[in-house]
């Protein structure tokens, strides 16, 4: 029997557009070029704008003047002054290619796609105003949906409001966590277990990592949800506005393949231990969010985080038999510098952190620091020998976090030269790598789990890749052993370069004395 091919919906979701109808619909049509048609547009947050600029840009549409270049749906009004602009509440095409999906409801897509949503903000009194959602609203909108005995979740959940509480046992949002979000969201997210969460309204682009929806040992696995908020359209941070995804429809997966768990998947956020199961009246959160939290955090690691043990044998734990000793230069409190094997030049090294941590982005503020320590003085070491230093970090398959430091002859490139050979490489292989601005913290952008390749020139910029689905694992190497850099492509791969272990011991012995002028270890 041939099996029908499985439907896979290409979508966009975005946050606020506040009624920046152009710069949207630009930016979708130069994505749109690059990888070809999405098969829709989500649109979280407040859509309409309330300037005079905002409402020309609408007429154009609304005439027919200019129309959307993807099927686009949006969430109604989340503030009094944008109600004019919904004729129905239960949702209606507003021009050609954009439709105002209602109030609260559930749209299927073609490919059987089920999407849950609910307009504005939670009520706080009655009769509610039209911008905002009230409780029968959500009883009405779950009732049908959860009392199928066959009901696993929904794909797709589109809220304005974030749900309160999302950041438990995850990455901390830019948001002020006391009065962000609504507790009924939370209940009604636990409740339909959509497989992605949308919403908006807070000016933050926050992608929590996916959650579980069942108790391990407990219940049967089932499928993860992903929460991700988005910024408004074009905000002067740049901060991420628009998400790309591809999603299988789930009534049309195969259910292993459904339920296959991340590797890092967090317990679910809603779920409060202390609280009835039964108590559905009240909503997930009535107490304050953390009180429970930190209970749990020597399970979930959900307080400070400590470094963890590693799954197997680790080459890196300074406490590991099989950490190769003589490639040592310097040790310090928390982190210690080890000569490259097979480095791409005598003066290759590796900063690593002492106890077993996976990234940059899961270490704790003293070992920052000390990376700090080392790379400041790696620095000095390589300008008095007259290299420049360049240091990547690739959080992709790899088990234990290493920031490789390479030196590069002053006469060879302008820091600059490097720079632009990180970004044509990157974007020869389809990857657009991303300048971060010099004091925004990797965390902010790397939420724990995301697997990522980042780069720190000694001009202070800094470059970051957020890894899709390949990565060539040497392309760090690959970048600076070209010919644009220090021109040894046969050196790009480590393994090619490998030395003898007397020849190791040499080199790190001449490292070692020439490097002590400026290890702080030894004063100390």
């Amino acid at each position: 029997i041939t099996q029908r091919p499985v439907k896979c919906s290409f979508c966009l979701a975005c946050g606020d557009v506040e009624g920046r109808l152009n710069a949207l619909f630009n930016r979708v049509q130069a994505i749109q070029k690059k990888t070809g048609q999405f098969d829709l547009l989500l649109c979280v947050g407040e859509f309409f704008g309330t300037t005079p600029e905002a409402e020309a840009e609408w007429q154009l549409y609304k005439t027919g003047a200019k129309k959307a270049p993807i099927h686009t749906y949006i969430l109604g009004a989340a503030s009094q002054e944008t109600v004019k602009n919904f004729p129905n509440a239960d949702g209606c095409e507003l021009a050609e290619n954009i439709t105002y999906l209602g109030r609260r409801g559930v749209f299927t897509g073609v490919s059987g796609l089920q999407i849950a949503y609910v307009s504005g903000h939670e009520a706080r009194q009655e009769p509610a105003p039209a911008h905002c959602f009230t409780s029968k609203d959500l009883v009405a909108l779950m009732t049908p949906l959860t009392s199928s005995s066959k009901f696993k979740g929904v794909d797709i959940l589109l809220t304005s409001q974030w749900p309160r509480g999302v950041w438990h046992y995850a990455n901390n949002p830019e948001v002020n966590t006391k009065l962000c979000g609504s507790n009924s969201i939370a209940s009604l997210a636990d409740k339909l277990k959509p497989r992605y969460h949308f919403a908006a309204l807070e000016g933050a682009h926050y992608e929590r990592l996916p959650y579980r929806n069942h108790v391990v040992l407990q219940e049967n696995a089932q499928h993860v949800s992903r929460f991700i908020a988005l910024a408004a359209v074009n905000n002067p941070a740049k901060k991420k506005y628009l998400y790309a995804f591809n999603i299988i429809p789930m009534k049309t997966m195969d259910p292993t393949e459904l339920v296959k768990q991340p590797q890092d998947v967090t317990e679910n956020p809603y779920r409060c231990p202390t609280k009835d199961k039964t108590d559905t009246q009240k909503t997930a959160f009535s107490e304050p969010a953390n009180q429970y939290f930190f209970d749990l955090s020597k399970k979930q690691g959900g307080g400070s985080r400590g470094h963890t043990q590693p799954s197997g044998p680790c080459w890196f734990c300074l406490a590991s038999p099989q950490v190769e000793k003589h490639l040592v230069i310097s040790i310090g409190t928390h982190c210690y510098l080890a000569l490259a094997k097979g480095g791409l030049t005598p003066r290759h090294v590796l900063i690593l952190p002492i106890g077993h941590y996976q990234s940059v982005v899961d270490l704790s503020s003293e070992v920052v620091e000390e990376m700090e320590k080392y790379k400041s003085a790696l620095r000095k070491f390589y300008k008095s020998k007259g290299e420049r230093c360049v240091l990547f970090e690739r959080n992709y398959r790899s088990q234990h976090l290493q920031l490789q430091v390479v030196p590069v002859p002053l006469n060879r490139c302008a820091t600059e030269d490097i720079k632009e050979a990180f970004m044509v490489q990157a974007q020869e292989q389809q990857m657009e790598m991303m300048e971060i601005p010099e004091h925004t913290d990797l965390k902010q952008i790397a939420p724990p789990g995301t697997p990522y390749f980042y780069v720190e020139l000694d001009s202070g910029e800094k470059l970051f890749y957020r890894i899709q689905k390949h990565f060539p694992l040497q392309f760090g190497r690959e970048v600076l052993a070209s010919e644009a850099v220090l021109n040894i492509p046969t050196r790009a791969d480590w393994k090619e370069c490998k030395q003898s272990k007397e020849e190791e011991e040499e080199g790190s012995k001449q490292l070692r004395d020439d490097f002590q002028p400026y290890d702080f270890t030894w004063d100390e």
